[in-house]
């Protein structure tokens, strides 16, 4: 009797130890599967975290380049029109009187404005919603081209915007420069601290 006793705790013993075994397995595959969505969810909180002024710059660079593109296809819609009446129309429905000096100066400069000349000005005002189209998509999705591209143009136009606000300035171009300081001034401090953290990672 006693080793048959003994022989019949062998399948219990068996099934226990199948059954730890089922056990562990799942375990681990719970384990895993929880460490493998929290990393990409950590990733993404650091990214987000560590970018997210750029992702706003990204936005205003798009922002701008909108802006361009209603201005040139505004520009183009008035190559058969009569500029100066166009703008006369306009001051009177503001309420300007036509005969001050500043309508009549506008006027003026206005009337020097050819057919030729404004389809040079909506090619121009096209080529720069191009380029802020190009900064912005490139930063909004994080590339690295673009934060070098977006610091060399906008530092490149500064001094242009610097020479307007000095001749005439008014609050939007006042606004619109510093701005502009405000992007070349982050994109340098963050290029150099991705810079140095590159170098970091290259030396471990």
């Amino acid at each position: 009797m006693p080793p048959q006793h003994r022989l019949s705790r062998y399948p219990e013993k068996n099934f226990r130890s199948s059954a730890e075994l089922q056990n562990a397995r799942a375990e681990e595959r719970r384990s895993a599967f929880t460490m493998s969505t929290q990393a990409p969810l950590k990733k993404r909180a650091h990214v987000s975290a560590g970018e997210r002024w750029i992702v706003a710059i990204g936005i205003w660079k798009l922002l701008e380049a909108a802006l361009f593109i209603v201005l040139g296809i505004g520009a183009l819609k008035l190559v058969h029109e009569d500029l100066v009446d166009v703008v006369a129309r306009f001051f009177t429905d503001l309420r300007f009187d036509p005969e001050s000096r500043f309508v009549n100066l506008i006027l003026e400069k206005v009337a020097l404005i050819d057919p030729h000349r404004l389809k040079q000005i909506s090619i121009a005002i096209f080529a720069a919603s191009a380029l802020h189209l190009t900064e912005g998509i490139g930063l909004v999705l994080r590339k690295v081209w673009a934060e070098y591209v977006t610091l060399i143009l906008t530092a490149s136009f500064l001094p242009w915007e610097l020479f307007g606000v000095v001749r005439h300035a008014t609050w939007l171009r006042i606004v619109i420069m510093l701005l502009n300081v405000a992007v070349v001034m982050y994109l340098v401090f963050y290029v150099q601290m991705s810079v140095r953290r590159r170098k970091e990672q290259e030396a471990h």
